[in-house]
């Protein structure tokens, strides 16, 4: 439901007015303070759900980078220790085991690097601003500004 101008939605138990149909000196002040307020109050709730709903799918979408992350990290330690031990004692046949040992370790740094890299920028694609938020909220303060358009 939209509680935004020109929106054809009513809200549960408001009636439609058209605005053009009706002469201003026809409505006592108090019934147009109450139905400002009203829409204010509608809007405000409709602008609170849309940043819940904004905000829930980028923690989801920040949740998901974070997981791989440490996914990464949890895969990168058992490949570091059990291919390891593997490939090291495969090279310490050709040369000296300390040296066999250090290379591996090396090979695993690397890789440990890229992982990172992919989750930071998993991470860093998620975006805190609520764009579509911030831009209604302009819309309603141009509104607000401006109500006839």
């Amino acid at each position: 439901m939209s509680t935004y101008p020109g929106s054809t939605d009513v809200p549960q138990g408001a009636h439609p007015v058209d605005p053009a149909s009706r002469d201003v000196g026809d409505v006592s002040l108090g019934d147009l303070v109450g139905q400002v307020t009203g829409d204010l109050s509608r809007l405000m709730r409709a602008e609170l759900a849309l940043a819940k709903a904004e905000a829930k799918e980028e923690a989801a979408h920040a949740g998901k980078g974070a997981g791989m992350l440490a996914g990464a990290g949890v895969g990168a330690h058992l490949l570091l220790t059990f291919l390891s031990l593997a490939v090291m004692f495969g090279l310490g046949a050709w040369m000296p085991l300390g040296w066999a040992a250090l290379i591996v370790a090396v090979l695993w740094g690397i890789v440990a690097a890229v992982l990172a890299s992919s989750g930071r920028n998993a991470l860093k694609s998620a975006n805190p601003t609520l764009p579509q938020t911030t831009e209604t909220l302009k819309e309603d303060a141009q509104w607000v500004k401006n109500p006839r358009g």
